[in-house]
């Protein structure tokens, strides 16, 4: 069974931050989902799938993988690079594209 180890994103939806520094252990399926023939729901038999674990740290992470016996990859956090812009930037002379109001 293989595990994963990695930093949410944060919401595209929002500016801040939220739920995005804590690191997440999450265990790869070992079986498909398949959809249940009477009510039509999607199920599956892997009850690990569900398991979503929480940790502070990479290390704490990793030394939790490595002490329960856990083939885990990591996978590296992508950090947003903003960008800086001034609002005088919106009227200027030169701007490379046009205003179109």
């Amino acid at each position: 069974m293989t595990a994963r180890i990695f930093r949410p994103a944060a919401n595209a939806m929002q500016s801040g931050r939220g739920k995005s520094k804590n690191w997440i252990l999450e265990f790869e399926a070992e079986e498909p989902r398949r959809i249940e023939p009477l009510m039509g729901y999607t199920s599956s038999g892997d009850m690990r799938q569900q398991v979503r674990l929480s940790f502070e740290t990479l290390d704490a992470a990793e030394a939790y993988a490595r002490r329960e016996g856990l083939a885990y990859m990591v996978q590296k956090p992508h950090d947003r690079s903003p960008k800086r812009v001034a609002y005088p930037d919106n009227f200027r002379h030169d701007r490379k594209q046009p205003w179109t109001h």
